[in-house]
């Protein structure tokens, strides 16, 4: 098991290889993490039932076993997100403005990779795959931290994540399952501003906050209390 640190030197390597991607190697590993959610789907849905037991083992209540669970609907939605993507226009290099300075010189806004994305989520499964497809897309490598009572789930979704990108002679490293259940993780995450170019919460409000003071606390000591503002994104919440 990689320390996080090591888990962003890796990612840092991969995001710098995968930044050089071609649009067509991304189709092929779409199209082929697509295939893989159809070939192993009885394997996604064994880890998902672990999940579940152990989930309802400890009491969980039924909203969240809801989110934690898998079904062949959830799988086939996560096959058409694959190819859905697979088939979006390829962001890189996309000039979205252009003017001319008074100079005469030509100036140009274009899209280019972020770097390192890290995606910190609770309880669906199924961000796994969401999360990681598009910030492939955009030629970002991705650390994903998902919560501990879907850690079997992700495992399986996170393997097939790393086959496809192998098959499609993409960086394996690109994609990085988070397999410690510690909470201690997240503050580790959050000091590697070297490695990490933005880390985004998914799930309910207090999630959000929590990610916010640790990032807080992070730069206090490696800026003191006037230190620069680190780039973090809010996803979607989980209701």
């Amino acid at each position: 098991m990689n320390t996080a640190r090591e888990m962003g030197v890796l990612a840092k390597e991969a995001s710098r290889k995968l930044a050089c991607a071609s649009p067509k190697a991304k189709y092929v590993f779409l199209q082929n993490m697509a295939r893989l959610l159809n070939d192993r789907k009885k394997d996604i849905l064994a880890a998902n039932k672990k999940d579940i037991e152990e989930a309802t083992s400890i009491g969980m209540d039924k909203p969240r076993l809801d989110r934690l669970t898998l079904t062949p609907a959830i799988i086939q939605d996560m096959h058409k997100a694959c190819l859905h993507v697979a088939d979006m226009p390829d962001p890189i290099g996309a000039m979205e403005r252009q003017w001319q300075q008074p100079n005469g010189i030509l100036v140009g806004k274009m899209r280019i990779p972020l770097g390192v994305i890290c995606m910190i989520y609770e309880a669906r499964p199924n961000v796994t795959v969401d999360a990681a497809i598009l910030c492939l897309k955009a030629g970002n490598a991705v650390i994903l931290r998902g919560g501990s009572e879907a850690l079997n789930s992700n495992r399986a979704l996170a393997a097939l994540l790393r086959e496809a990108l192998a098959s499609a002679n993409l960086p394996e490293n690109a994609v990085q399952l988070v397999q410690s259940t510690d909470h201690a993780i997240v503050p580790q995450l959050c000091k590697l501003d070297e490695y990490i170019d933005v880390i985004i919460p998914r799930g309910g409000e207090g999630l959000a906050q929590d990610l916010l003071h640790e990032l807080a606390a992070a730069l206090a000591n490696r800026h003191g209390a006037q230190g620069a503002v680190a780039g973090v994104g809010v996803g979607a919440q989980d209701h």
